[in-house]
C-alpha cells in the first residue's frame, strides 16, 4: 500500500483516491477484498472513522461494495466507471483551457491536433 501524500486535501478524500487508484491501476481488480477501515487507519496511523468515510465515499459512488460480514469489495465495472469519470475530469481540467486558449490565438481544431502529433512524437 502506498502512503498517503499530504496535498492539503482531507485525508478521507486521498484515502478514497488511494484505492481508485489501485482499481485503475489493476492491483485492486474487480471483487478484490479491500483492506479494512482498520488496516487502512493502521497502516496511515489515522483514526479508523477518516478511513472508513473514505471507504464509504467509494461505496457512494458505486466503486466498492460491502459484503455483511466479510469486508469491502471492488465493484464490478468500477475500474471502467473511475477511467470515464477520470477522462471527463480529464478533459474539464486540461483540454478546455487548452482549447480556449488554442481559440484566442485562432486556431483550429486541426492546428491543435498537429501540434499535439507533434510534440506527442518529442
Amino acid at each position: 500500500m502506498i502512503g498517503v501524500r499530504d496535498d492539503g486535501r482531507p485525508l478521507f478524500a486521498r484515502i478514497a483516491e488511494q484505492i481508485e487508484n489501485s482499481v485503475v491501476d489493476g492491483s485492486l481488480p474487480e471483487e478484490a477484498q479491500v483492506p479494512s477501515t482498520n488496516e487502512l487507519a493502521a497502516f496511515h496511523r489515522i483514526n479508523p472513522a477518516t478511513a472508513a468515510k473514505g471507504v464509504n465515499q467509494l461505496v457512494t459512488s458505486g466503486v466498492l461494495y460491502k459484503r455483511r460480514g466479510i469486508g469491502m469489495f471492488v465493484a464490478t465495472g468500477a475500474r471502467t466507471l473511475l477511467l470515464e469519470r477520470r477522462r471527463e475530469e480529464f478533459a474539464r481540467a486540461y483540454l478546455a483551457p487548452l482549447l480556449a486558449e488554442a481559440r484566442k490565438l485562432g486556431m483550429d481544431a486541426e492546428q491543435v491536433k498537429k501540434m499535439i502529433d507533434t510534440w506527442g512524437d518529442a
